[in-house]
């Protein structure tokens, strides 16, 4: 058979590559709610929040499995609830932009009897609304990580109670979620009473650092708007697999990571959903350091779910600056940061222990408690605190 130049030069996991690039040009998923159909979920609800301080905040609600009937908007579903956070420059997004669904963490809980509703930053995709400021002016982006703890996570919260009518809410965060949440719990009390378990993936409350430096100099760089917004521009234009190969290569000299967890397709159906709209300051905000917030008065229980070659994961300074009693640190073998949400085996290794914090810290769970039994649970992959 004749070369064909260029084709003849590819191995044959490149042309899987490229069959697949092809497939998610054709049919890709452009917002939450249509990565949410793709699976079968046709009962998503977004709901707006109107912060104390004027930002309109877009969050996501799956309020039970794809077979159930849709209950009416806005109304109780009478479930336990739990309430996923992403993190830095991400978007709700991230948690269902998955090439099989009992990897995504919202579509299992849902399946198992919870009421899921996913946050977003303002600023982010869904977002980019003030009552006070125009999104193009700076005055709109001059917000940092504070004011995600001040007022977005708080706020949030508050809105899916008072819709729910839940006396609390489970908190599972990624990253910079984790992050917010710290720091929001450790200054408002009254919000430990409302949460009843956080549960922290890959938790950012204070990275060891970069393997490339990140100066103070992002703010001549970006201005003090938005950070990166060229990003969306070079998403559209170049071929997905090019596109990943561009985010594996940043991710490596950022972060040394190599992402050998996450399969080539997972990649290419995640990446492109994996930047939002963030603010400079929420970046490299000067003088703040999420340490400086009295983490030690967090009353939450809180479970940790970390890598062990996860380079943004300082666990040594959580456990003096976390509360002992109400700590649980679990191990991830094997895990780099971005593995704990898309790693092709989050289902075994992630999503049980999810599940079954969320159990340990709900009394009086619905139907399908068997279902979170930890004898039911898989135990490949991880060692808890006693390990560690």
């Amino acid at each position: 058979m004749a070369d064909v130049p260029f084709l003849s030069r590819l191995r044959s996991h490149e042309y899987v590559a490229l069959l697949v690039g092809f497939i998610f040009i054709i049919f890709e998923a452009n917002d939450f709610e249509e990565l949410c159909s793709i699976f079968g979920y046709e009962n998503v609800e977004e709901h707006v929040v109107l912060t104390k301080d004027g930002y309109l905040l877009g969050i996501h609600r799956i309020p039970g499995p794809n077979a159930e009937p849709r209950p009416i908007p806005g109304t109780s579903a009478g479930k336990p609830v739990v309430y996923l956070h992403h993190g830095l420059l991400m978007n709700s997004e991230v948690w269902v932009c998955m090439t099989d669904p009992e990897r995504s963490f919202p579509f299992v809980l849902a399946e198992l009897g919870y009421d899921v509703w996913l946050g977003n930053n303002r600023g982010n995709k869904y977002s980019k609304k003030s009552i006070h400021h125009d999104p193009n002016s700076s005055k709109f982006w001059d917000f940092s990580i504070d004011d995600f703890a001040w007022h977005d996570i708080p706020d949030s919260i508050e809105y899916i109670l008072q819709i729910t009518g839940a006396p609390s809410l489970s908190y599972v965060g990624f990253s910079q979620g984790t992050a917010q949440a710290f720091a929001a719990l450790s200054i408002h009390p009254q919000l430990n009473q409302k949460v009843n378990v956080f549960i922290a993936l890959a938790p950012a409350m204070r990275p060891k650092g970069l393997s490339a430096p990140l100066p103070t100099l992002l703010f001549l760089i970006f201005g003090r708007r938005a950070i990166l917004s060229s990003a969306l521009m070079w998403q559209s234009i170049l071929y997905p697999p090019i596109f990943s190969r561009l985010i594996d290569a940043s991710l490596v000299y950022l972060f040394s990571w190599h992402s050998h967890n996450i399969t080539s397709t997972q990649k290419l159906a995640a990446y492109s959903h994996l930047y939002s709209f963030a603010s400079t300051k929420s970046v490299s905000s000067p003088g703040y350091r999420p340490a400086k917030f009295p983490t030690r008065n967090i009353a939450t229980s809180i479970v940790i779910l970390y890598g062990d070659v996860d380079s943004l994961v300082d666990i040594d300074a959580m456990r003096h600056e976390l509360p002992k009693h109400r700590l649980d640190i679990r191990l991830l073998k094997g895990y780099e940061h971005l593995d704990v949400l898309w790693g092709k085996n989050v289902h075994v290794d992630v999503i049980p222990q999810v599940a079954r914090a969320l159990r340990e810290h709900f009394n009086g769970f619905g139907p399908k408690a068997n279902l979170l039994h930890p004898d039911a649970v898989p135990e490949r992959g991880y060692a808890t605190s006693a390990d560690t």
